[in-house]
C-alpha cells in the first residue's frame, strides 16, 4: 500500500484549485458579454446610434436571440433606414464597451482560426515565460496592423490574407511537432504571423460600420475585446494542461505529455490549417 506524502497531496490540491479558477475565469470571459444586455436592443432603434450594417452584424453574433425575433428586428430596421437618416449621437464610452463585446465574440466562440493559432502557440512550450513572450509578440503585431488597416493606411485583399492566416496555423502547429522546444526564431515568426492575423481582424472590423467621430473608441474597444477572448483561450488551455499534467504526474509518466498531448493536438491543428489554406485559395 502506497502512502501519498502531505506535500504531494498539497501540490495536487493546489493544481486542481488553480485549474478550477482558470476555468471559471475563462468561462466568465466567454459568456459575460452574452449575458449582458443585447447591444442591438439598445442601439438598433430609430435614433439609437448604430450603423445598420453594424446592427446586422450584432444580430448575427447574438446567437441567444430566437430566429424570429432577430428577423423581425431586421425588417423593422430596414424599413426605418429606407426613409430616415440615423443620428450618430452616443458617448464614446458606450461605443467602447459595445466594441469590447464585439471583439470578445469575434474570438469566442466562433473565431476558430484564431483559437487554433493561439493553441498552437500554447503547445510550443510547457513553460510560462516562452508562452508570455509569444503571446506578447502576437498581441503587439496584430494590434499594429489592425490599427494601420482600420485607419486606411493600406488595404490588403481578403483573398490573400485569409489563406495566409490558415497557413500560419499549419506552420505553427507542424513546428511544434518537428521541434521539441521553442526555437529562437519562434517569437519573430509569431510576430510576423500576428501582423497577418491583424489584417484579418481589421477586415472584420471594417465590415461592421462605425459611429461617426468615434473611430478610436470603437477600435480600442474592439482590440481589447479580442485580447480578452485570447486570454480566455489561453486560460482554458492552461487549465486543461494542468489537469493532464497532474494525471501523468500521479502515474509518474510526465514523459508522455508530449507524445499524448502536444503532438496529437498539434497534428490535428496542422491538418485543419492545411485544409483551410487549400479551401480559401480555391474560394
Amino acid at each position: 500500500m502506497s502512502i501519498t506524502a502531505p506535500e504531494t497531496r498539497q501540490d495536487n490540491s493546489w493544481r486542481k484549485a488553480l485549474a478550477v479558477l482558470l476555468l471559471l475565469l475563462a468561462a466568465w470571459s466567454m459568456f459575460q458579454p452574452l449575458a449582458s444586455a443585447h447591444p442591438e436592443d439598445e442601439f438598433c432603434t430609430p435614433g439609437g446610434g448604430l450603423d445598420p450594417q453594424l446592427c446586422r452584424e450584432l444580430a448575427r453574433l447574438n446567437s441567444a436571440d430566437p430566429v424570429g425575433t432577430a428577423a423581425q428586428e431586421q425588417v423593422q430596421l430596414t424599413q426605418y433606414t429606407e426613409t430616415q437618416t440615423i443620428d450618430f449621437e452616443r458617448s464614446g464610452t458606450s461605443t467602447f464597451f459595445t466594441y469590447v463585446s464585439i471583439g470578445v465574440r469575434h474570438i469566442l466562440p466562433g473565431g476558430y482560426d484564431h483559437i487554433l493559432f493561439i493553441l498552437a502557440i500554447f503547445l510550443a512550450s510547457p513553460r510560462v515565460k516562452p508562452l508570455l513572450i509569444q503571446v506578447s509578440c502576437f498581441t503587439v503585431a496584430h494590434t499594429l496592423t489592425l490599427g494601420l488597416v482600420a485607419a486606411g493606411v493600406f488595404a490588403p485583399q481578403a483573398s490573400i490574407v485569409e489563406p495566409l492566416i490558415a497557413a500560419t496555423i499549419a506552420f505553427a502547429a507542424f513546428e511544434n511537432i518537428l521541434f521539441g522546444r521553442m526555437t529562437r526564431l519562434r517569437p519573430i515568426l509569431v510576430f510576423g504571423f500576428g501582423l497577418i492575423h491583424g489584417m484579418g481582424f481589421a477586415g472584420f472590423f471594417g465590415e461592421l460600420g462605425l459611429p461617426q467621430g468615434q473611430f478610436w473608441s470603437a477600435l480600442i474597444g474592439f482590440n481589447i475585446g479580442v485580447e480578452i477572448g485570447q486570454i480566455a483561450v489561453v486560460g482554458l488551455a492552461f487549465a486543461a494542461s494542468l489537469y493532464f499534467r497532474g494525471v501523468l504526474k500521479q502515474a509518474s509518466r510526465m514523459d508522455l505529455y508530449r507524445p499524448m498531448v502536444v503532438i496529437p493536438v498539434s497534428l490535428a491543428i496542422g491538418v485543419i490549417g492545411v485544409f483551410w489554406t487549400i479551401q480559401r485559395l480555391n474560394a
